[in-house]
């Protein structure tokens, strides 16, 4: 018989998480950011998902939380028109980042100093080089709608976004801040995932998640959900990707073939949120409920085979 996943839960949010996001392996471990609507990003273990800190400072609602490539540092994005960069260690805000208005999505390069921003009404990507902070931002000006999301890609010198109001990834090149070319999509895209490696984009928009391939930016294949999906995420190393959205419920997928392999239970509103740990052994989901919840990739397998299921452990703030 198979048995129910008691998840990981974490408390700590007093309103809805809508964006998660996991450092690289680093040689502390790995860890999971938060951004929620309460204002009070918080860092966690990745692992575990016990809580570490809040960084402290926004006056409205925050859209995104990212940490860089060695998780020493932060960079926040809100609706208080501003994005910080932070110690990630301390805690203290390093970079406050005036803007003209909601600011939705900010990520650190990967191999570079750069830091890009992007928002609603001002329809501009902001580059920031945090080895020259006094200089003004670099910016890609001609974006045709308000951004919901940006990642870097292909060595940096690519920006992917989507968009609140269009449908469709446009691909930005940052040396010229011309548009490359734009990925089809039937519906506004709401998760933008790039692969550890570059070899794969993970999207997702209205009830559809896409994969794309990351070098040649073609798409590879999509499957349907029977609900709105609002976020994805791809695990290449177990052949797995999961999925959330409308129907408040954690859904792991075979890759190959899209078939369901688990749907995980327990949240009480939209799934807005899903990641998958570095190595694949874990997904948190985030949700409008205000919990983070990390689930076992392979629970199924491992009690199928005989393994008693770990007791849930239940972190808080």
């Amino acid at each position: 018989m198979k048995r129910v996943q008691n998840p990981q839960i974490c408390h700590g949010h007093s309103r809805p998480i809508v964006e998660l996001a996991y450092s690289p392996v680093t040689p502390d471990g790995y860890f999971l950011t938060s951004a929620s609507k309460d204002g009070l990003p918080m860092l966690r273990n990745g692992a575990n998902g016990d809580w570490i800190g809040t960084f402290q400072g926004h006056k409205g609602a925050v859209w995104s939380c990212r940490l860089n490539s060695t998780a020493m540092l932060a960079a926040t994005a809100s609706a208080d028109f501003s994005a910080k960069v932070w110690d990630a260690i301390t805690g203290d805000e390093l970079h406050h980042l005036e803007h003209g208005h909601i600011v939705r999505t900010v990520q650190f390069a990967q191999q570079t100093s750069k830091l890009v921003t992007g928002g609603y009404f001002q329809q501009r990507l902001r580059i920031y080089d945090l080895q020259k902070m006094d200089s003004e931002p670099a910016t890609v000006r001609d974006v045709p709608d308000k951004i919901r999301c940006a990642a870097w890609h292909q060595n940096d010198a690519l920006l992917l976004t989507s968009y609140t109001d269009q449908p469709g990834i446009g691909v930005w090149d940052i040396r010229t801040a011309g548009l490359v070319k734009t990925l089809a999509t039937g519906k506004e895209v709401t998760s933008i995932e790039i692969s550890q490696d570059g070899r794969y984009i993970t999207s997702a928009d209205g009830t559809e998640v896409r994969f794309w391939d990351g070098e040649r930016l073609e798409p590879i294949k999509v499957f349907s959900q029977p609900y709105s999906v609002e976020s994805a995420s791809f695990c290449p190393e177990k052949g797995r990707f999961v999925a959330g959205g409308g129907d408040m419920w954690a859904h792991l997928h075979d890759y190959e073939t899209g078939a369901e392999l688990e749907c995980n239970r327990g949240h009480h509103g939209p799934v807005h949120t899903i990641r998958f740990a570095p190595g694949g052994d874990s997904y948190a989901s985030g949700s409008e409920d205000g919990t983070i919840r990390i689930w076992e990739t392979d629970y199924a397998l491992k009690t199928e085979n005989g393994e008693a299921p770990a007791a849930p452990a239940v972190n808080g703030s």
